[in-house]
């Protein structure tokens, strides 16, 4: 019972007991009636409510919101349908997916009744049908994808959900505005196999990387070579930048071939580039 019901009621029960008092009592009478006839009939829809009214069994038409009359004893309320998003949990527990893994998911759909008329005349108990029809579209989805799917294609699997469930409920009235897998659990032997394998892929991408950058080092290796071969300077200023880089820490013994000594001998690239300009000098 609303509020503005019952202050009508008392209201026209209070003008139907000064009627009687003062000695009217055919105005009292019909007053009285009236009192009797809004408590009973009139009726307040919240913003989000809808009423179903049947009148003599029939439908008669869907109300609210706001403030609406209905025939007592000859109309009644078939339902009263709440048009906020609703929220359902479902789950499949030990559901075998398309390569034969079993694995439990859990999910939540996210609905609407859009039509009130639909969800109150077409289907006896729409909450508890939605909660049936999610579970079975989530068996048919995890039947039909590959494990490696549903887990790495998360968003893909619920947009899958979401347009099954929804052909399943559009003839009660319902829209379904999204639905999410929130957990899929696979068996503990399976995730350690996994696990091993994920190491594996990464082992096997660490060694390739590492190859690959071998074989850009002995590139370079080579290229240095050649370059040392043909010029004698950048050797020698190779072997001086060597023996510089062995001797910057202080208090440490060095020990160095006699050939590396040679290399810091002025006299070698001296003959070095004696022996440039007579290769250069043109025969007479």
């Amino acid at each position: 019972m609303n509020p503005i019901t019952v202050l009508v009621t008392v209201v026209l029960g209070a003008i139907a007991a000064v009627l009687f008092m003062v000695q009217l009592p055919l105005p009292g009478l019909v007053v009285a009636v009236v009192a009797v006839l809004v408590f009973f009939g009139l009726k307040m829809a919240n913003n989000w409510e809808r009423f179903v009214i049947l009148r003599a069994g029939k439908l008669s038409s869907v109300k609210g919101p706001g403030l609406f009359f209905m025939v007592p004893i000859i109309d009644s309320v078939a339902a009263v349908i709440d048009e906020r998003i609703q929220t359902t949990g479902f789950n499949a527990e030990q559901a075998l997916t398309r390569d034969t893994v079993p694995v439990n998911v859990d999910a939540i759909v996210f609905w609407h009744v859009h039509e009130a008329q639909s969800a109150a005349l077409n289907i006896t108990n729409y909450r508890e049908a939605i909660e049936r029809v999610a579970q079975t579209s989530l068996r048919e989805m995890i039947g039909s994808s590959m494990l490696s799917a549903l887990l790495a294609e998360r968003k893909a699997a619920d947009e899958v959900l979401r347009t099954e469930i929804a052909r399943k409920t559009a003839d009660w009235g319902i829209s379904v505005n999204s639905v999410e897998i929130r957990d899929v659990a696979i068996p503990v032997a399976l995730q350690d196999a996994m696990s091993r394998q994920a190491q594996a892929e990464r082992e096997k991408e660490a060694r390739v990387i590492l190859g690959s950058a071998e074989a850009e080092i002995a590139v370079k290796f080579v290229e240095a070579a050649k370059t040392y071969g043909s010029d004698p300077a950048a050797l020698h200023l190779r072997a001086m930048n060597i023996i510089y880089e062995t001797t910057k820490e202080r208090g440490a013994t060095i020990l160095m071939p006699t050939s590396m000594v040679d290399s810091m001998s002025v006299a070698l690239p001296a003959a070095f580039a004696e022996q440039a300009a007579l290769k250069q000098k043109p025969q007479g």
